[in-house]
């Protein structure tokens, strides 16, 4: 027998052999996945891209800040929106493609959404009557590639509206860093050993939160109940969000002027998460429909918008993936807690064909 015949069989043993002694096998990658970014001393999540540029959040021994790097090659140094005042806190780094970088920071007592100026260091608040005065805790920020339509939510239950504010420069523990989706959710937004499965029928506690649109040509606000984690499609048309319905989660679509309500998925497990391809025929999102709704199960999927078929793009048995953007047409970054540098959370992509 050939050597590498002989060596390929002997692995096949070891690995039904290691099977049988407890251990799980490891699936192969549907799709090739590599790291992007990682740093020993950081968690670097929810990554952000439109043009030319990615955005990502990152938390270290200093807190919480924002990079901006090239998405062509990326770095660890960059462009940084970083605290100004003691106890100040940024996150939720948005990318636009001239290269200005949308944020939230509570340098202003209640956490406000902001954007910093491609050009210059002006600092430009998003529908600031709102959130300069406390009426909202801005949370999932995102735009349009363009930076025209701006969308975040907010909880209007007044002990969790305090406990978000709390939370905001202080995450309760780092799974919940790159999982921020659990926020609204009561029996997830602690850290706990073991949780009840996201899935159609389990009951929980908080109110439903409310997803804003703020248009800055027309500097008009729009607010979508029981709606979260909203983003509009590059054409500026379209916002894709997440709707909460007895326990699980979906996704939902409808024209920025509230017509057209459809909702895209019905999995009874949590679809999270949603964002568009670059050309708005495709959203990727995380989901654990194929984890039977453990929520440290997620992996990244794609839908077609044409089809509505769904595509499972990552399946790592041993990590949780999200926060998925799309670098160009086949390849999607995203952040992990797969092994990198030590750190919790790392950026990784995966490229589809």
């Amino acid at each position: 027998m050939r050597f590498s015949a002989l060596l390929a069989a002997c692995m096949v043993m070891f690995s039904w052999q290691a099977n049988a002694a407890g251990f799980q096998r490891q699936e192969a990658p549907l799709f090739p996945v590599q790291p992007v970014l990682s740093d020993r001393h950081a968690d670097l999540v929810y990554p952000s891209v439109a043009g030319d540029f990615l955005v990502y959040n990152r938390k270290d021994s200093k807190g919480y800040s924002v990079v901006q790097t090239s998405k062509h090659s990326p770095r660890l140094d960059g462009r940084v929106i970083q605290p100004q005042f003691l106890g100040e806190a940024i996150r939720f780094g948005v990318a636009t493609q001239d290269g200005a970088i949308g944020y939230v920071s509570s340098r202003l007592g209640p956490i406000s959404a902001w954007m910093k100026q491609a050009q210059g260091d002006g600092h430009v608040a998003i529908a600031n009557m709102l959130t300069f005065r406390g009426a909202l805790a801005p949370h999932h920020l995102k735009a349009s590639p363009d930076g025209r339509f701006w969308t975040f939510d907010s909880t209007f239950e007044k002990n969790r509206y305090n406990q978000l504010l709390n939370e905001f420069g202080q995450v309760p523990h780092i799974e919940l860093y790159g999982q921020d989706w659990r926020i609204y959710n009561s029996n997830l937004y602690r850290w706990k050993v073991g949780y009840a499965a996201t899935k159609t029928g389990q009951k929980q506690k908080f109110k439903k939160p409310a997803q804003f649109i703020f248009d800055r040509k027309s500097s008009q606000l729009t607010m979508i109940p029981n709606a979260f984690d909203g983003v509009v499609s590059p054409d500026g048309r379209k916002i894709v969000f997440v709707r909460e319905n007895h326990g699980n989660y979906d996704l939902w679509l409808q024209d920025v002027n509230g017509s057209d309500l459809v909702q895209l998925t019905s999995s009874p497990y949590a679809d999270l998460e949603p964002a568009w391809s670059p050309d708005g025929s495709r959203l990727a999102f995380v989901s654990n429909r194929d984890r039977k709704g453990d929520p440290r199960g997620m992996s990244i999927y794609v839908l077609d918008l044409k089809t509505l078929n769904v595509q499972r793009v990552t399946n790592s048995r041993h990590a949780i993936d999200g926060g998925p953007t799309w670098k160009d047409r086949s390849t999607i970054l995203f952040h992990s807690t797969r092994e990198a540098a030590g750190s919790t959370w790392s950026i990784w992509q995966v490229t589809i064909r």
